[in-house]
Order: structure tokens, then sequence, then C-alpha cells
């Protein structure tokens, strides 16, 4: 698992090197895909070069990418186990250039997201863990440190949350979910740096309410885990992956104490 993970690491700053030559330029080349979203040749770039790697080092495991083509479940529903990734999570925030993206690869093992990888290519961080080695953040050429989820904080005597959201999906709905605490805060961030808030304990829950897939959480549901935290449906059974037709995600909650009672506190507001 150590090995597969220095190579994960290796291989996402390689794919971010690439994004960043594409985005100190000023051709993007956006096109729209079939579900509305951009793609740039940043995203396909990134894939090539992760994929490419990943097939040739590890042959045994198949590679589920969003910019993957082709693969239906019917060939996917015999895999054991296979590498989830996002070459580039963010492309909005790419497009606006405001440096919120990120390089999302995993490996899951039937269901579970057991390593994950989130590289911040603007930012030259790191986030990466996997099972029984625990959860780190690398800025740059500093040592690694460890991360963990952190227990709620308190303000005037009672819990204060401190909650982060998507800066272009579901705001409405989280406000509506936050109105239920008496003491909160609320931010927005972009692509899955969300989850690596809750998971390095600068945040202490993201609601996601709105859709994504399965390769936007894969990564982060390895460093949540890791570092204490959780990642659940909305009626907190476990988020699996690969496991289903349909590579969409429930709508699902970021949690980061595990010694507070979210199910008894959290109130979901009706998404009609």
């Amino acid at each position: 698992m150590q090995a597969i993970l220095n190579d994960v690491v290796k291989i996402a700053k390689q794919a971010g090197d690439k994004i960043l030559e594409i985005y100190n330029t000023d051709d993007f080349d956006v096109q729209i895909k079939g579900d509305d979203s951009p793609l740039t040749k940043a995203d396909l770039a990134a894939h090539n070069i992760i994929v490419n790697f990943l097939e040739e080092k590890y042959p045994d495991i198949p590679c589920l990418s969003e910019e993957s083509t082709g693969i239906e479940f019917d060939d996917r529903k015999n895999w054991e186990q296979c590498f989830v990734i996002d070459p580039l999570d963010g492309t909005k925030e790419f497009i606006a250039r405001n440096g919120e993206f990120t390089v999302n690869i995993a490996l899951q093992k039937n269901g579970r997201s057991l390593l994950g990888v989130i590289y911040v290519p603007v930012a030259d961080v790191v986030y990466y863990a996997a099972e029984g080695i625990g959860a780190f953040k690398q800025e740059q050429d500093k040592q690694p440190q460890e991360i963990k989820v952190r227990s709620l904080q308190q303000k005037d005597g009672k819990n204060h949350f401190t909650v982060v959201a998507s800066r272009r999906h579901g705001l409405d709905k989280v406000e509506t979910l936050c109105q239920n605490f008496s003491s909160y805060d609320l931010t927005s961030r972009g692509s899955s740096l969300k989850m690596c808030m809750v998971a390095e304990g600068a945040a202490d829950l993201y609601p996601r309410l709105a859709l994504t897939s399965e390769w936007d959480t894969a990564a982060a549901q390895a460093i949540v885990e890791q570092a204490g935290g959780k990642i659940v449906q909305l009626d907190f059974s476990d988020m699996t992956y690969n496991q289903k037709e349909s590579l969409l995600n429930p709508f699902f909650l970021v949690l980061g104490d595990p010694n507070f009672d979210w199910k008894k506190e959290l109130v979901i507001p009706k998404l009609n």
C-alpha cells in the first residue's frame, strides 16, 4: 500500500505540473460535454499522464477516470478493485483562474476507498492517505504533517460549527440546514478542497446537497476516513464505489468530530 501511495502521489504531481503549464497560457480550448460540464485540454492531458502510468505500472488494476469512455457496468461490475480518477477536479475553477482545482486519484476495493491522493497544483500542496498508514498533508518541500479532524469548537457555551459548501451548487439548501445550529459560520471552496478542510480540522461539516460523481469523492473519502472523519449518505449509510450502474453519487455529508452525534443533531432540509 505504501508503494502504491508513493506512486500515486508522484503521478498526481506530474499531472498537476502539466495542468499548470496549460493554466499559465491563454489557450484552454473549452468544450462542453454531454452533461453540460466543461472539458479542457488540461483535463485530457492529465488523464493521459495518469492513466498511461497506472496502466503500465499496475496492469491488473483497471482505471476508471472521469474522462474514460466506453466502460460499461457489465465490465466494471466484475472489477474487485480499480483506480478512481478525476484528472482535473474543479474545471470551472480552472477556467475562472481562482486556483481551487485539484488532481484526485483513489484506489477502491470491493466498494471501499482504501487510498486517496488530492494534489493542489497552484499551491503545490498534496493530501494523501491510505488504510493502515494514516492521512497527511505536505506543503511544497516541507515535511509531511499528519492531519486529523477536530473536535467541535465552543462559542458562548454552545457548539460552534464551521460549515463549508460548494461555490456553485446547493448553497441555498446548505444555508437552510445551518439555520438549525445555534452558532455557525459558513464558507465556500471549490473542488475537493472542501473535504480536505474537514480532514485537516479547518472545518467541521460539508453537506453536499447537489450532484457529484464517484471520482469527485473517492480520493477524499480515504483521506477523511484516515483522518478520523466520515463521508456518508444523508441516511448515514456508507458511500460505496463502482457498485452500481450509475456513477453519480447520492447526496452526502462530510463529518468531522467522531464523538459528536451528527445523526441526532443534523436536520436535513427538504430537497424538492
